[in-house]
């Protein structure tokens, strides 16, 4: 279990099944607020009347009145499967690399090895799943703005994957979304790990709904504004037309300068403060679901 002092108890298999649970979980709770952060990064520079705003509420709004409330959801079934299988494997090799390195007697760990241990899960999640879905994902939010010719994800990667081959359908972006995921997964478990043992120290209850969610929002915010430059840059080269990383990059600095790599921190502050208090207590329930089925 995330945060130290149960990992002995926890089997590899319970923290990928709850992982898979709390990311399926987490991912259909605040897709809107990731569909508009992403339609943010992709045409917050566009300056035409009504496209401008980079308010979240208001893209959502706009969304559900000019195309639909079912706009919203538009990738959501590739985020939500991605997002299984994200934090499936991220729990499952952060639980399985802590458990390597924590103190056998305490179950704690130092905030810097709870910071390595988590960018190590980062590495392979973003191999294994969350590349591949963040591609799909980005390609079918973009396409439902501009050409619409992707009847659905499978029609996205076939396509895809005959214009640009395998790994320009699914893995574009990689570099960029690995760094991400080092950042994301070490700041948020890392973060999130160090402040349940620092409690636990204090005799502090971190068993309880409300501080597993409060501590999830904590490093969900710690989380975004270190690691959003990433995201944007993630996001810009995942678009549905094939474009470089450092193409990206140069284009953002050029349209909005420095600032322009924050673009979309609102939204994505918005979603991942609550993402995170979801995610980390629905992963510590479904913990607790699957050992009392279990018997353990």
């Amino acid at each position: 279990m995330v945060g130290g002092g149960s990992n002995a108890s926890t089997s590899p298999l319970m923290s990928l099944c709850a992982g898979g649970i709390a990311g399926g979980v987490e991912a259909a709770s605040t897709y809107p607020f990731e569909f508009a952060k992403t339609r943010v990064q992709l045409y917050g520079h566009d300056r035409r009347p009504g496209y401008a705003t980079r308010n979240p509420f208001a893209i959502v709004l706009r969304v559900a009145r000019d195309e639909g409330p079912r706009a919203l959801y538009k990738g959501c079934s590739t985020m939500i499967v991605g997002s299984v299988g994200k934090d499936a494997v991220r729990f499952l090799a952060f639980d399985t690399i802590r458990a390597a390195f924590e103190d056998q007697e305490t179950g704690t760990l130092g905030a810097g090895g709870s910071i390595l241990s988590g960018m190590a899960a980062g590495v392979v999640s973003s191999t294994v799943v969350v590349t591949p879905s963040e591609r799909i994902k980005t390609a079918l939010i973009d396409d439902a703005k501009t050409t619409r010719r992707f009847k659905g994800a499978v029609d996205c990667v076939r396509t895809l994957t005959r214009e640009q081959g395998i790994l320009g359908a699914l893995w574009r972006g990689y570099v960029t979304t690995t760094l991400k995921q080092i950042g994301t997964t070490g700041f948020r478990l890392g973060s999130y790990s160090t402040i349940k043992d620092w409690e636990r120290r204090r005799g502090i209850n971190v068993d309880s709904l409300a501080v597993s969610f409060a501590n999830g929002a904590v490093a969900g915010t710690v989380t975004t504004l270190a690691t959003q430059p990433f995201d944007t840059v993630k996001t810009m080269a995942q678009q549905a037309k094939q474009v470089g990383t450092m193409e990206v990059f140069r284009a953002i600095l050029a349209e909005d300068g420095v600032r322009g790599l924050w673009r979309g921190t609102v939204m994505r502050l918005g979603r991942t403060v609550l993402a995170g208090g979801i995610l980390f207590t629905a992963n510590e329930q479904a913990l607790k679901m699957l050992k009392f089925f279990t018997g353990q």
